[in-house]
């Protein structure tokens, strides 16, 4: 706000400004990106209700479930017709550190985002925005590792788009990938489905890549720890397994990115009703996650993965897909890790080692820039 006094003849204008900074809600913070409580915010008051009215079904799980009809079925010869749409950027710093790179991130990433509705991959669209000055060395190496992740994971590559801009426009390398898959017909995954009652499981340990990010950013000397990488890798086989199984008793599935499994069961429990009670002593956080996070201060529940999945599995059927989920290299070191209960609908809580419970909250601010 700006006044101005006019002193006539006897002095000069005075410009008298107010020094009060802006609203930080006035600009975009890089908590908004973190997937954690501003993310929510960004997305529930500007970005959903900007996109009209039909935006008031969009799907807020990791990808959308479309019925293609009786034409769609007939097209794609897949059973009932059901297709899964997707679609992730990603902007990781360092291009590449151990256990892969934004090139593998990029297809696997998007190819969980599929299995998290039960879907099996069908193809893959990868759009790069490139630096003015990134050697091509490098292009060469990442994009050979989106052909390699693309051949494990059994998904082709069919179409895509490249955008070079200026210096300084970008961070040297973005990936936008959008997959499209077909729904296992027994699949009915989604956080609303979730019930009281319900199994938690995860299907391995916590925080393996954004250690592994911080540690190869800031050389904190972690990473020269054989234990420390990513965990990035495809989850649909494994995803696959549950469903043969459980069927429809696998009632929500969620990978864990940004924001860490806080935030992802968080949003869960908000979406479906119930509250979520963690058994801290269940929690497999492997120690070098640990000892960084104590080190640095940070929670391991908030710290992203990029391999492992929560899946909330009905009672009866909680044993019999946990025992599937630990023969498949992906799940093997799945563990129940807690309980979706009616009471505190909404609310995670961590029932801690010396028997106390404590609220898990989400990520509130940005922990770990460009991680994913």
């Amino acid at each position: 706000m700006s006044t101005t006094t006019d002193h006539g003849d006897v002095g000069p204008r005075i410009q008298v400004a107010c020094p009060a900074p802006h609203a930080e809600h006035e600009r975009v913070l890089l908590g908004h990106g973190s997937g954690g409580q501003l993310s929510a915010q960004l997305l529930h008051e500007l970005i959903v209700p900007s996109l009209g009215p039909a935006a008031a079904d969009i799907c807020l799980d990791d990808a959308a479930v479309l019925d293609l009809g009786t034409v769609g079925r007939a097209a794609v010869g897949y059973g009932e017709g059901w297709a899964v749409v997707t679609t992730d950027s990603f902007v990781v710093d360092p291009l590449e550190f151990p256990g892969g790179d934004i090139g593998a991130l990029a297809v696997n990433g998007t190819v969980n985002d599929l299995a998290m509705r039960g879907a099996q991959p069908v193809a893959l669209a990868v759009a790069l925005i490139i630096e003015e000055g990134f050697p091509l060395a490098d292009l060469r190496r990442i994009v050979r590792s989106i052909g390699r992740a693309a051949t494990e994971a059994g998904v082709p590559v069919v179409t895509g788009d490249t955008k070079v801009v200026g210096r300084g426009c970008a961070d040297k390398l973005f990936i936008t990938t959008t997959g499209i898959g077909h729904r296992t017909p027994e699949a009915r995954c989604s956080a609303s489905a979730i019930e009281s009652g319900d199994a938690v499981i995860l299907s391995g340990p916590v925080g393996l890549h954004g250690v592994t990010i911080l540690a190869t950013r800031e050389n904190l000397g972690f990473d020269a720890d054989p234990e420390l990488h990513s965990d990035t890798r495809p989850l649909h086989r494994l995803v696959q397994t549950m469903l043969d199984v459980g069927g429809a008793d696998v009632h929500a599935l969620r990978d864990p990115t940004r924001g860490g499994l806080a935030s992802a069961l968080n949003e869960l429990a908000d979406t479906s009703g119930v509250g979520i009670v963690l058994e801290e002593t269940a929690l497999p956080v492997p120690p070098v996650v640990a000892a960084a996070c104590e080190l640095l201060g940070l929670d391991p529940l908030h710290i992203a993965n990029e391999g492992c999945c929560v899946a909330f599995v009905a009672p009866g059927a909680a044993d019999a897909v946990l025992a599937a989920m630990r023969a498949c290299p992906e799940g093997a070191q799945a563990v129940r890790i807690g309980t979706a209960i009616a009471d505190s609908p909404g609310r995670v809580v961590l029932h801690t080692l010396v028997g106390a419970y404590r609220i898990v909250d989400m990520l509130v601010g940005e922990q770990l820039p460009r991680i994913c």
